[in-house]
């Protein structure tokens, strides 16, 4: 069973959507003991950094996560997700992340010609040997949504990256921790091949 995690930050029922669809039982949850006895656990997300954090821990979750996340269960952040799991963002000044992984989330560029945020299909150039890019061709295209950015301080974590304005880290892997920038749920049957990656960890 897998538990995506509920703070009111929308896409949560596409996320469920794509897992049942691949045959995976996933919870809508915000419920502690549900969350850690999971057999995986999904963190989505759209919407602003400093106001997740805040839902975070209104609804004491952000201990929960970080508990979840050291439990060696795998664990997966989408978009905002991913953002959450890094130490701060540049959309919100002063608010700390959850910090389960070292680096901050930038502003993206302005740049002639580019729209921010950045909406729609970008390649993505994977590397070698991701576990939850298995069975997927380098370049395969994904769909994104965001005005903000990953830099892991550990480029060693990158599991896949692409170019918008700036050189973004889309995808990170470390342990059991798995994050994507882009939103699988909404990127065809190579979304469904990462998701289903996932769910077989």
């Amino acid at each position: 069973m897998t538990a995506i995690i509920d703070y009111d930050a929308g896409n949560l029922r596409s996320v469920q959507k794509a897992l049942e669809a691949l045959g995976n039982q996933a919870v809508i949850t915000r419920d502690r003991d549900e969350i850690l006895g999971a057999d995986r656990v999904i963190l989505p997300g759209v919407g602003a950094f400093g106001d997740a954090m805040e839902k975070l821990c209104q609804y004491g979750l952000a201990d929960t996560i970080r508990q979840a996340a050291a439990s060696g269960k795998p664990f997966l952040g989408i978009c905002l997700g991913l953002q959450l799991l890094f130490e701060s963002s540049e959309e919100s000044p002063g608010v700390e992340g959850l910090a389960i992984l070292p680096g901050k989330i930038l502003r993206i560029p302005d740049h002639p010609g580019l729209k921010i945020p950045h909406m729609g299909w970008n390649s993505l150039s994977i590397t070698p040997g991701s576990r939850l890019f298995q069975g997927i061709e380098n370049g395969a295209y994904v769909y994104f949504v965001h005005s903000y950015y990953c830099k892991a301080d550990d480029e060693s974590i990158v599991a896949a990256s692409t170019e918008y304005s700036t050189h973004i880290h889309a995808a990170v892997e470390r342990g059991n921790i798995f994050a994507c920038q882009f939103h699988p749920e909404k990127s065809s049957s190579v979304g469904l091949q990462i998701l289903k990656n996932f769910i077989e960890l």
